[in-house]
């Protein structure tokens, strides 16, 4: 852990980095003046795990890319997918095959033409396994992607294949109904083939190598300190860019991140790019901020093949003791709801909250941990090996993480330690299997309830961390994938759902929620619920 320091002397640092960094000062400063200015000041809060769209696997990294890339189709203000790159998309009658026109005007930022080539590419290269994208099972919609990522078929099988320059032909395993939506996601971004194969680490650092072809290129990567992202003049659809340029800061604080957008340095605080700290949120519900519905939960892993979470009982007691209630009243404040089902009321076909158990249920807490301790061979809890939950760096982490360590002590005799570590190590250690406890937030992709359950569908899942897996609920998720009727699918879905808040391989606490403050003159930013954030139309009047 940091060392700690006095808050006068940690302001003072932020504000010699921000200087320095190009942040503060300067005719684009302050709240007042602020009127149809052409730079954008924003704060994401730690490093971006990659800028490669095919090892992108977290919020951090999705927002910056949104700013710099384009899929064959973006999503609008409305939340539907429209063409972007592609400028036609003809789909065949079974379903399964889509037909992909490039634009004539699409450009990187080097002025290269973007090719089919270079969506081919990209897709291909997440799907071979010696890359290890851990978003990889996104594309295993595509015929022979998941039989290519496993190792069980080839690459060049998999259904990509540019026919020419402007025509991307994509064959699918099975009839998929949100594909457009898929396309716009970031691990279906094209990568300029010509550059990459040229140099494998162009995504490492800002400069020459770093080319993209969305409406803002990257020209400054200080790593742990800023980025700076430029209007791109090579962008087919450069008219409807306003900005001239995007100034990111990496301030892993909140109470300074608020206060940095109080003094006018940033012009956005909040969800989805950062967070306000917990105990301002009541007193900014009066100056303006905005709560919006967030298509993600809020939850803990278990490390299911480490003691004594190899115990399903022993899962239980943890999660039937969690007062979700308190916490989102006393400690997140920001109108969350308390999560005792795994997919947020956001989701089609999934609104009711009505849960799987009773939100701190002590007594069923304590029959569950009776269980667990005789099936190890234990008699009280304090016989039960050394458990430890681990968090990312945030104020808000710790304070959840400090409320619920303290309800596992009270209610259950349940001693845990607590541990926390800068974004990059954390997520590192989650996917190296190296925890036992650890908190996650999970964001939709889409709009449907697939793109939550499929996390945790195989055990060796990039993003399933947990070592889980059941075949019932594989099962199920088959079904549902090939189920035409909607009815039918989303029930195949809320089944596997029941499967899995039986064996409880994660614990989920509570729905979350944007809260946001942005500059009065910002306008023309499109904030969809499923957390994502475009700045491509975003002007200051």
């Amino acid at each position: 852990m940091k060392k700690r320091c006095s808050l006068i002397s940690l302001l003072l640092l932020f504000t010699l980095v921000l200087s320095a960094c190009g942040f503060g000062g300067g005719s684009d400063s302050g709240k007042k003046g602020s009127e149809g200015k052409d730079t954008l000041n924003i704060n994401i809060k730690t490093e971006p795990f990659s800028l490669n769209p095919g090892l992108a696997n977290d919020s951090v990294s999705s927002n910056v890319l949104r700013q710099t890339f384009e899929g064959l189709t973006t999503i609008d203000k409305d939340g539907k997918p429209v063409e972007a790159t592609a400028e036609k998309i003809e789909v065949s009658k079974d379903k399964k095959t889509y037909t992909f026109t490039l634009r004539d005007g699409a450009k990187w930022s080097n002025g290269d033409p973007v090719t089919a080539q270079d969506f081919e590419y990209a897709w291909k290269w997440a799907l071979d396994p010696k890359n290890q994208s851990q978003y990889a099972y996104q594309l295993y919609y595509l015929k022979g992607g998941e039989a290519a990522n496993k190792g069980k078929g080839k690459i060049a099988d998999v259904g990509v294949k540019a026919l020419n320059d402007k025509t991307l032909k994509v064959e699918l395993e099975k009839p998929t109904p949100y594909f457009t939506e898929l396309t716009a996601f970031y691990t279906y971004l094209p990568v300029n083939k010509k550059v990459a194969e040229k140099n494998p680490k162009w995504y490492t650092d800002a400069g020459e190598n770093y080319v993209s072809n969305g409406p803002f290129k990257m020209t400054k990567w200080k790593h742990s300190g800023n980025i700076v992202l430029e209007k791109n003049d090579q962008y087919w659809d450069k008219g409807a860019v306003k900005l001239k340029k995007i100034n990111i800061a990496m301030v892993n604080d909140a109470n300074t991140g608020l206060n940095m957008y109080k003094k006018g340095e940033t012009d956005y605080v909040g969800e989805p790019l950062d967070s306000i700290p917990t105990d301002a949120v009541p007193s900014l519900k009066n100056e303006g901020l905005e709560v919006d519905p967030f298509a993600s939960v809020y939850m803990y892993k278990f490390n299911t093949e480490k003691a004594p979470l190899n115990n399903v009982n022993i899962r239980k007691a943890l999660t039937y003791a969690i007062n979700r209630e308190a916490i989102v009243k006393n400690v997140t404040q920001a109108d969350e709801s308390p999560a005792t089902k795994f997919i947020p009321p956001v989701i089609h076909g999934f609104e009711s909250k009505e849960g799987y158990f009773k939100d701190h249920d002590v007594d069923k807490a304590k029959e569950y941990l009776q269980k667990g301790l005789k099936e190890l061979g234990l008699n009280k809890a304090s016989e039960l090996p050394k458990i430890t939950l681990s968090y990312n760096t945030d104020n808000r982490h710790q304070q959840v993480a400090q409320a619920i360590q303290e309800m596992w002590n009270k209610d259950l005799g349940v001693k845990v330690e607590l541990s926390n570590e800068e974004w990059n190590v954390y997520i590192d250690k989650l996917h190296g299997g190296n925890y036992q406890i650890g908190r996650l937030g999970w964001i939709a992709d889409f709009n449907d309830a697939m793109t939550f359950l499929e996390t945790y569908r195989d055990k060796d899942g990039g993003n399933n961390d947990t070592n889980w897996e059941n075949a019932k609920y594989k099962e199920l998720l088959t079904k549902a994938s090939v189920e035409p009727d909607a009815d039918k699918r989303i029930k195949l879905m809320k089944e596997a759902e029941g499967i899995l808040m039986d064996e409880l391989p994660i614990a989920p606490i509570f729905f979350y929620t944007m809260p946001h403050l942005h500059d009065e003159h910002l306008k023309g930013y499109v904030l969809l619920g499923t957390g994502e954030i475009y700045f491509k139309t975003a002007y200051f009047e």
